[in-house]
């Protein structure tokens, strides 16, 4: 079978699969949100937690909860990261430094997972499995409970309450997320991904030579780094790695776990507003944006213009797996970029410069095609208020969104929502690049060099973790620096999001009219799709002018 076939095959699979899953796991995480039966172990923690499980909570106090909990997993994580030398099953490492124990812990709590150190060298297996792999639980569950309460905010009428988080937190865990991964895990552990409590061995090489190797839990903190769209790897190569992607079946199984709760949640959303043509036409942005993408992403990687040199030398084989190659390797890079994984199989600082920049691109979107899980999906509605909002001008009618009104103080939330991620990335890039200091610790000059500390701070803000790597970052200023980027781009953004979910709860429904702008029809779909291009191409493309496309033009 030649790698054209082959690739297209994979990608279609993959759409397949996705498909199938969209309307079962989406509905059945809509009872899971909806439903008021609670299961006994439910009942257990709430009692230890001391929540009131029926109780529901103003917007106010659901952020506070938000907030509280996420302060603790960081501070609980960091701890855990400065004793690990202290821990069962360090396997001898050392305590992680200050700057990195910050990074770190705020990377993995936002659900970014960007790692400035080596996993295989830096941390034992006590903290990879209670610490990080924890994390990758709560914090994909924190996003899924955040999107929610938004929807609550549509479907309720003349009320303050949009849900419970402690609830929402305890359910999604355990009727969602670790079921799933208990199955997965299993799949990956059959495809050869290991999970074992070796510590590190020598072995001898066939060159007669010596290598040390770490063994660990691994397919276990897999399969949730890919599901919850974390993507922070036990190795430093990432699903690069064998011992984490062992060959092409397991890196496909890859792929449609870091798509499939976020491409499966615009059911979710139509099931709660009682309208699934309304998921439909969200999923259709997503899906036509996720493939615009990967197709953008292959065919540079096989037919750049801007590197036809690199072609002919066999050099768009740089950086990438032989045993995935080009297509696996793009459709990884295109969809973990698009989520907020941030995981790889390849090393994007390789790739051409249109098709590295459109990684970049991807993360600039919001990462709402189809985003992380939750943050993509109240992304990307947050994006149709706006959708709705213009739509509204050019009539000259108050806009509506699923019979809600969308008056000055929505859309203030939605404007200030938008606004936020742009601003801490070029913050955060424009400070680096100003710093001789930060400058220094570029291995790259030039727009490639810009476009390497562009990524990321994108990455960071967005909170994706991936790297395009060819940068230090494993500095005290880079280390803070990108841990507030990470820390700002979640929870500022979720400020706004219940914010508008508070606002929207309060409203009174009202009727469809023969003015009502139809928010399921095709029609929509591309004005959607228009606004999320151009927002972020207004906001991104002078510090994409002078990174990917000055290199590509070059």
């Amino acid at each position: 079978m030649n790698g054209t076939l082959a690739g297209w095959l994979q990608v279609l699979a993959l759409i397949g699969a996705l498909a199938l899953t969209y309307r079962p796991l989406g509905d059945y995480i809509a009872h899971v949100l909806t439903t008021p039966k609670h299961l006994r172990a439910e009942w257990l923690i709430y009692r230890l937690g001391g929540v009131d499980g029926d109780a529901d909570q103003r917007w106010p106090a659901y952020l506070r909860s938000v907030l509280v909990f996420s302060a603790v997993s960081v501070l609980f994580l960091y701890g855990f990261l400065r004793l690990q030398n202290h821990l069962l099953l360090s396997i001898g490492m050392k305590p992680v430094t200050p700057d990195q124990s910050f990074n770190t812990a705020a990377s993995f709590v936002t659900n970014t997972n960007w790692q400035s150190y080596s996993g295989e060298s830096t941390m034992g297996h006590l903290v990879q499995m209670a610490g990080l792999a924890v994390q990758n639980f709560v914090s994909a569950a924190v996003g899924i409970a955040v999107v929610a309460a938004l929807i609550r905010g549509f479907t309720r009428k003349k009320t303050d309450r949009v849900g419970n988080f402690w609830v929402d937190l305890t359910r999604i865990v355990l009727r969602v997320l670790l079921p799933i991964a208990f199955v997965f895990a299993i799949v990956l552990v059959a495809g050869g991904v290991i999970q074992n409590f070796h510590g590190i061995e020598s072995i001898s090489t066939i060159a007669d030579d010596h290598q040390n190797l770490t063994g660990g839990p691994v397919a276990s903190q897999e399969v949730i780094k890919e599901l919850g769209t974390n993507g922070g790897g036990f190795y430093n190569a990432n699903s690069a790695h064998p011992f984490e992607n062992p060959n092409a079946f397991t890196n496909w199984v890859e792929i449609y776990l870091l798509l499939m709760i976020s491409f499966s949640l615009p059911r979710t959303f139509g099931r709660m507003v009682g309208d699934n043509r309304q998921g439909y036409a969200i999923v259709a942005v997503m899906a036509l944006i996720w493939a615009a993408s990967v197709a953008i992403v292959t065919a540079n990687e096989l037919h750049s213009v801007s590197s036809q040199a690199g072609h002919a030398a066999g050099g768009m084989m740089e950086g990438k797996e032989q045993r995935f190659g080009v297509w696996a390797s793009a459709l990884f890079a295109a969809s973990t970029t698009l989520t907020s994984t941030g995981a790889v199989d390849s090393f994007h600082d390789s790739f051409s410069p249109f098709g590295g920049g459109m990684t970049i691109f991807n993360m600039m979107l919001g990462e709402i095609a189809p985003g992380g899980t939750g943050s993509g999906l109240y992304g990307i509605l947050i994006l149709a208020v706006i959708a709705v909002f213009v739509a509204g001008l050019m009539v000259g009618r108050t806009p509506e969104y699923l019979g809600k009104k969308l008056r000055g103080r929505e859309m203030k939330f939605a404007s200030l929502y938008i606004l936020t991620t742009p601003a801490i990335v070029l913050v955060g890039s424009g400070l680096a690049m100003a710093l001789p200091g930060e400058r220094a610790g570029m291995l790259n000059t030039g727009p490639h060099g810009f476009s390497e500390v562009l990524y990321a701070f994108t990455s960071a803000a967005n909170n994706n973790g991936s790297a395009f790597a060819g940068l230090s970052v494993n500095t005290e200023w880079y280390n803070t620096a990108l841990g507030l980027a990470m820390l700002f781009g979640r929870f500022l953004p979720m400020v706004f999001v219940l914010a508008l979910a508070g606002s929207l709860a309060k409203q009174a429904p009202v009727p469809v009219t023969a003015g009502t702008l139809p928010t399921y029809r095709p029609q929509f779909v591309g004005l959607l799709a228009a606004v999320v291009i151009i927002v972020v191409g207004l906001t991104y493309f002078p510090a994409l002018s002078l990174g990917p496309l000055a290199e590509g033009l070059q």
